[in-house]
């Protein structure tokens, strides 16, 4: 059952032009997992990067810190009470706000990042409560269940997606067979459109918003495929047959220069697929089925892929243009990783959090340390904010000075 668990962690955090503004997101601006510092070390002491400072008390959760305007936000649970943590740079607590019941069945603890536009928060809770939040208060603005609204489903491990926001619209997937993927307006909440997509559950994926050819398409996992949703009517362009054993499909994919990967765990694989023109239809460029992380996400770095295995554990370099990997290395146990300044920085299940040289010729280990605060899984991704790298380990977030 273990092995089931995908879990959690991609706490992405897609947002596109909110409020005219750039917030940093999950993964990144772009929210494909490159951060776009520079000056960073190229290498670690032999006992890792200084510690600035841990913050404990952030309750049971894999979500990832966000940084904006000053502060840092997570979500994490409590006396299975979901709540929004606001910490300020120095890693003091600022203020904690319940935003309802959170997941307290298998794996437990909050899953989505939250998403923060000027004073407000948007939470999505494991039970599908989506909740609009103003971070100063606590006041709610308003909340829209996905099962009692939208003909939802709470899955096996609860959802997990992190909300897609572009301008004034929030994307998510409520997994119904009517309403299986919808746009809200985030000011209300209220329904700009619904897509019955192919009537699958919801699959853990924060979904990919990008631009093709001028054309806004939404590509996300359901419990079997992976869809294409033209952004901005709903309307399903195509659809990819991608199954694996618990429907777990945590990653978002990542796009480049007209073609889109995506990959899953269990010994799924990868596959990456050529959009046409007009981004209504989709053709088969190549499949590995080695390269199948699970939850740990991947990076796209000048034309190669960086990422781990789930059955096939290794690190992998993967050639974009043809699929091939270019090495394999077991020298840290499987994890996420992000790209920032020539580094790839990957943070195991183990603990283990490397600094490795970008490269496709070999793993080259720069630097290594363990997390040793926190509690339960190594699951979340890092991020990196003004030269410091930001891990969370359940309840612990320790920020790294790596400049």
């Amino acid at each position: 059952m273990k092995k089931a668990l995908f879990l959690l962690v991609w706490t992405i955090i897609v947002i596109v032009n909110c409020n005219g503004q750039e917030p940093n997101r999950w993964r990144g601006p772009q929210g494909n997992g490159i951060y776009p510092e520079t000056g960073l070390m190229k290498s670690w002491p032999s006992n890792g990067p200084q510690v600035l400072w841990t913050f404990e008390g952030l309750g049971q959760g894999h979500s990832s810190a966000v940084v904006e305007n000053g502060f840092i936000f997570l979500t994490g649970m409590i006396d299975n009470t979901g709540y929004l943590f606001k910490i300020n740079l120095s890693g003091k607590l600022v203020s904690k706000y319940p935003y309802g019941p959170e997941f307290s069945e298998s794996y437990y603890g909050a899953r989505s990042s939250p998403v923060i536009t000027g004073d407000q928060a948007y939470l999505f809770s494991a039970y599908g409560n989506l909740v609009c939040m103003n971070h100063n208060t606590g006041k709610k603005i308003w909340s829209v269940d996905m099962t009692r609204n939208f003909d939802g489903k709470v899955i096996q491990w609860g959802y997990n997606e992190t909300l897609v926001i572009d301008g004034d619209r929030i994307y998510c997937t409520p997994g119904g067979k009517k309403h299986n993927v919808v746009a809200l307006n985030r000011h209300n909440g209220e329904l700009i459109w619904t897509g019955s997509g192919l009537g699958e559950l919801s699959a853990y994926c924060t979904p990919l918003l990008f631009v093709h050819n001028g054309r806004k398409i939404l590509a996300t996992h359901t419990s079997s495929h992976l869809l294409g949703i033209d952004a901005e009517t709903g309307k399903l362009l195509w659809s990819r047959s991608h199954p694996n054993q618990w429907s777990v499909h945590a990653n978002t994919p990542i796009y480049s220069n007209g073609a889109l990967l995506f990959f899953s765990g269990y010994g799924q694989g990868g596959v990456k697929l050529k959009l046409s023109p007009d981004g209504a239809s989709v053709t088969v460029e190549w499949i590995n089925k080695e390269f199948d992380s699970r939850i740990g996400g991947a990076v796209l770095v000048d034309g190669y892929i960086y990422g781990s295995g789930d059955n096939s554990r290794s690190w992998k370099c993967i050639d974009w243009k043809t699929g091939k990997a270019t090495y394999e290395s077991t020298e840290i146990a499987k994890g996420t990783v992000i790209y920032a300044d020539g580094m790839l920085y990957c943070y195991s299940e183990r603990g283990e959090l490397a600094l490795v040289k970008a490269g496709p010729a070999k793993f080259e280990v720069k630097g290594k340390t363990k997390v040793t605060a926190g509690t339960e899984q190594h699951w979340a991704h890092p991020m990196i904010r003004d030269g410091v790298l930001y891990v969370r380990h359940g309840n612990a977030l320790v920020a790294y000075k790596i400049k």
